[in-house]
């Protein structure tokens, strides 16, 4: 057994090899019966969803024409903002996991599909589908754990330049789509590597700036230039926009990985690892939100992200139904199935990302730490 090797806690320690197994066997009959389950309805929201962002989207965009006037301006960039965010997360998010390719529409699918997004759909199909699904959590294969740069684990040794990470993860909220960017090129490591030279990489990072001098033409040339009179407005719209849509995003991923009670993992702990071992990584390294239907469907569905990470090419509209047999398998084992309301979510991911920028020793960090509120 292999999971969980390196804490001085251990979660799963009542559990024998066997029960781990038995609990990948649940889980795949889970995921089957879906799979045998999918069809038209599946099919139907999906477009509905797509029709309804598509609607959305050209009729906020139809009001900013008119957006010297004040009430048009917000009623056109709050439409503008609910409409990026479902672009991004229950339809890109989703359709890039290949979870409508069974559909076999040449529209819906995982190999044609391009998002409103700076990072391009190829490149982040690797680092996230690839990479960040397989290594969930564990540091220093799974890059989407503090993003590569941030201290995310007390067993991490403490440096000094992990003091900034509380400025980092503003600023990243605020140019979100931009990180990724960065992160699917992977422009740290390429960097410190001496890489910038390499064919490979010049090839990527021009793939980047395409992507970006598209995304920055169509919002902030092309589109406030179609409001005429109205295009400063209009330039003002799209930036807050893309400002809510990142903010909203970034928060939604923090719920999701960084919250009290997820897990992270050692390289040594995957070497072996069995398919049971992976579920139980996925459970134990995942957080849910509790909400409404609304808020389930603008966070992606990611508000299962536990759900998510179990079966992330299963349809995301499918994550509510089953649920209930994932939380009653943590119960049934005496596993803790972590989630709760967005608002006290992020402020966990928050208070984790102050604790961990300081020694596990200080003050704040004893005075943050889950052993205390515990």
């Amino acid at each position: 057994m292999t999971v969980l090797q390196k804490k001085a806690h251990d979660p799963i320690a009542h559990l024998s090899e066997e029960d781990i197994e038995l609990i990948g066997k649940e889980l795949d009959e889970i995921r089957d019966s879906i799979v045998a389950d999918r069809g038209e309805r599946d099919a139907a929201y999906i477009r509905r969803v797509i029709k309804t962002q598509r609607y959305l989207e050209l009729g906020s965009r139809a009001v900013l024409l008119g957006s010297l006037f004040p009430p048009a301006w917000i009623a056109g960039t709050v439409g503008l903002s609910v409409a990026k965010i479902l672009d991004n997360m229950e339809i890109g998010h989703n359709i890039m996991h290949g979870q409508w390719d069974w559909m076999r529409d040449p529209k819906i699918h995982s190999t044609t599909w391009e998002w409103d997004n700076v990072s391009p759909a190829a490149q982040w199909k690797h680092s996230h589908n690839e990479l960040h699904h397989t290594y969930t959590n564990v540091i220093g294969k799974d890059n989407d754990l503090g993003y590569g740069i941030m201290r995310v684990d007390e067993d991490q040794r403490w440096h000094p330049a992990y003091l900034a990470q509380p400025l980092f993860n503003f600023i990243n909220a605020c140019f979100f789509e931009y990180g990724i960017a960065a992160y699917d090129l992977e422009l740290g490591k390429n960097l410190r590597k001496g890489r910038r030279n390499k064919p490979e990489f010049i090839a990527r990072a021009k793939q980047v700036g395409r992507k970006i001098r598209r995304q920055v033409t169509k919002d902030y040339v092309l589109h406030p230039l179609l409001s005429g009179p109205s295009f400063v407005p209009t330039l003002a719209a799209n930036a807050t926009a893309n400002f809510v849509r990142n903010w909203w995003t970034h928060s939604v991923i923090m719920c999701g990985h960084f919250p009290n009670g997820v897990e992270t993992f050692e390289r040594r702990s995957i070497v072996g690892e069995t398919r049971g071992e992976w579920y139980v990584r996925q459970m134990l390294g995942s957080a849910n939100i509790s909400g409404s239907r609304l808020m389930h469907l603008m966070t992606g569905n990611l508000s299962y992200q536990i759900e998510h990470h179990l079966f992330p090419d299963l349809p995301s509209n499918r994550y509510q139904e089953i649920a209930p047999q994932v939380r009653d398998l943590f119960d049934r084992n005496g596993l803790a199935y972590t989630t709760g309301p967005l608002p006290k979510q992020v402020a966990s991911a928050w208070a984790k990302i102050i604790r961990l920028s300081l020694p596990n020793d200080s003050w704040v960090n004893k005075r943050l730490s889950p052993a205390r509120a515990a």
